[in-house]
């Protein structure tokens, strides 16, 4: 795929979460609303090697893993702002988004995004597929037993599993560096007789070939494969956080120097592909196209109270 179609899916990406910060102080979205701004390279990376078939479980900042694995932007913004029309009938929040259709699930719950995707890649073995499941981590999770159980399985059972670790220095409030034995989450890997590699996420150019190489290593029978793409998320860890163990001086310097978006955009104008006049159209087409949806989809119903018990198994 090319960068200007990457960066397009960037722009969409960015836009959407953009929208959805609009219902939270509106009250539309309940809970602890949890966002993926300056971490778009690593999910418009996963876009053109993911194929329908292979499944993708996401964590509670699930949104732009569900853009890359093709959910239909119109279902899931409608899920996050809880109507009707939305992919789970507003059930599931921003938080649970589920869609059968293509795949994609996600979990609140730190970690067990992991055991999930290991359940999927168990079955494509089982089936002879050429499939993969892709298990979506922030570093935080890497830590909880539910990785180790899981990749230890995986490795031992040469599992088509990945899991793609979304390092953005940050467990909640917890810096990486001071909970983690090892200098890399990537050489994990190598307990687990996985592929493991650690890549620079903000940068999708550098993101993209080694997502495809981890897929391709899954895919072709010879096991997990850890991928650790570093980034740096804008937003505090849910909306509302007070993000006072970040200072302003760190947030300021990522802004500038981290950001995606800007270092997508860099590169293209810089190798001429496309100009700023151009860029900043598709900017302002995306914008609008994200606005419009979102005005549309506040017209929708909200779940009937009547129902609420309604799809729920016990």
């Amino acid at each position: 795929m090319e960068l200007i179609a990457r960066y397009k899916h960037m722009l969409t990406m960015r836009h959407f979460e953009e929208a959805c910060l609009e219902g939270v102080p509106t009250g539309e979205i309940h809970g602890e609303l949890h966002t993926g701004i300056g971490q778009e390279a690593i999910s418009a990376a996963m876009i053109g090697t993911l194929r329908s078939d292979d499944a993708l479980v996401s964590t509670h900042r699930n949104h732009l893993h569900g853009i890359a694995k093709g959910v239909s932007l119109r279902s899931l913004l409608a899920e996050i702002y809880e109507r009707e029309t939305g992919l789970c009938r507003g059930r599931g929040g921003h938080m649970h988004p589920f869609d059968p259709k293509t795949k994609f699930s996600a979990t609140g719950i730190v970690g067990s995004a992991i055991p999930v995707a290991l359940g999927y890649a168990y079955a494509f073995s089982i089936e002879e597929s050429t499939n993969i499941a892709v298990a979506i981590a922030g570093d935080g999770a890497v830590n909880t037993g539910a990785f180790h159980e899981s990749m230890n399985i995986a490795g031992a059972w040469k599992l088509p599993l990945v899991i793609l670790i979304e390092n953005n220095q940050y467990a909640i409030s917890v810096k990486t560096e001071n909970v983690s034995a090892t200098a890399t989450l990537s050489e994990r890997s190598q307990a687990y007789s996985a592929w493991g590699k650690t890549v620079d996420g903000t940068d999708t150019s550098k993101v993209a070939p080694l997502f495809a190489e981890a897929a391709e290593y899954a895919r072709t029978g010879n096991g997990p494969a850890i991928l650790e793409a570093t980034c740096y998320r804008f937003r505090g860890h849910y909306e509302g956080d007070h993000d006072s163990y970040r200072s302003q001086e760190e947030k300021s310097i990522a802004a500038q120097e981290q950001d995606p978006l800007l270092i997508t955009r860099r590169q293209l104008i810089d190798s001429k592909v496309a100009s700023e006049k151009e860029l900043d159209q598709f900017a302002s087409e995306s914008k609008k196209s994200m606005t419009d949806l979102l005005e549309n989809i506040r017209q929708d119903p909200m779940p009937d109270p009547s129902e609420v018990s309604k799809y729920l198994y016990c």
